[in-house]
């Protein structure tokens, strides 16, 4: 009842009063059915008709002034896509956590991280400058006409997840690029939990597996492996995915092993692999000693996971955003 009563006649009352003032300067987009996150961005720039169109999360707050970085940039290449520097609000007291500038990546399950901002930035001793970054968070700013040029969200993808990751890598491999600008600062609520779906983890692995099948090439096999599910017949169905790849036809774009190479140097890879898995149990001097012989012996990488004692382990890097 309190979001029915917060999201609907609340909201419409103040929607009329602003609109009263300056009439259309809110539009409010409401779907027959739950259509989820990726869509609902979609569903909201279809609305939109600003030269520049910002899409954002419902809990995050701005810092004055955030706006005009990004305009500005936009202005001076419009195939930039623009991520504002997150600072953290604290879920339980609201309190505001500063976070160091950063750009933004993710490991092989396509979970989003944050990563320090690479050496040439650093070198221009200039804290203000853009920062060149590997992929989005979520929250981003995209001239409107390039963002559908571009491709838009992928809308075969269901409810949340992965959809940054694939948009980060389809605009570098597509022939535009991503920034995090220091100047445009926002502070976001990382939640203890959210609230899309029970089985989140399913949705995200059935996305990171489309992103995988489209622009990855011969590396799909990394997202395969870190999910720890067969490449063959996994047994998810991902959807159709032809428009997607017909979309990474017509606008020529690059191999992935290209952007792994010129974007994302710092994502380890494997190579050699004879397998990989869940090892369930303690544990122990002589499977720490296995691991060893294999590896120094037949010179692989073993990647995979130990789950024991209700913790859990991977060799991906396991820090995820929210």
């Amino acid at each position: 009842n309190y979001i029915t009563e917060e999201l609907k006649e609340k909201l419409s009352q103040y929607v009329e009063e602003v609109n009263a003032h300056k009439p259309g300067f809110i539009k409010v987009v409401r779907h027959s059915k739950q259509e989820g996150l990726i869509r609902s961005r979609v569903s909201g720039w279809r609305a939109a008709t600003a030269q520049v169109v910002a899409l954002f999360d419902a809990h995050v707050e701005f810092s004055v002034g955030w706006a005009e970085p990004v305009l500005s940039r936009i202005q001076e290449n419009r195939k930039v896509i623009i991520s504002p520097s997150f600072d953290n609000i604290k879920y339980d007291n609201f309190e505001i956590e500063e976070y160091p500038l950063s750009a933004q990546g993710f490991d092989w399950e396509l979970w989003c991280r944050y990563l320090n901002p690479p050496k040439s930035w650093w070198k221009m001793e200039n804290a203000t400058a853009p920062i060149r970054s590997p992929a989005l968070i979520g929250c981003f700013i995209v001239d409107r006409l390039y963002f559908e040029e571009i491709g838009l969200l992928d809308e075969g993808m269901e409810v949340y997840g992965g959809e940054n990751v694939e948009l980060g890598v389809r605009v570098w491999q597509c022939g535009g690029s991503v920034e995090v600008l220091p100047c445009s600062r926002i502070a976001h609520i990382e939640r203890a939990h959210k609230p899309y779906t029970e089985d989140l983890t399913a949705h995200v692995r059935r996305n990171a597996l489309r992103v995988a099948e489209v622009w990855m090439d011969e590396f799909k096999s990394h997202v395969y492996m870190a999910w720890n599910i067969p490449q063959e017949d996994p047994g998810i169905d991902i959807g159709d995915i032809s428009e997607r790849k017909a979309l990474r036809k017509r606008l020529q774009c690059k191999t992935f092993r290209w952007y792994l190479v010129t974007v994302y140097p710092e994502m380890r890879t494997y190579s050699d692999n004879i397998a990989y898995g869940v090892v369930s149990g303690r544990p122990t001097p002589e499977t720490a000693a296995a691991e060893h012989r294999i590896s120094s012996s037949q010179h692989v990488t073993l990647y995979g996971r130990f789950k024991g004692n209700g913790s859990g382990f991977n060799h991906a890097d396991c820090s995820h955003c929210p």
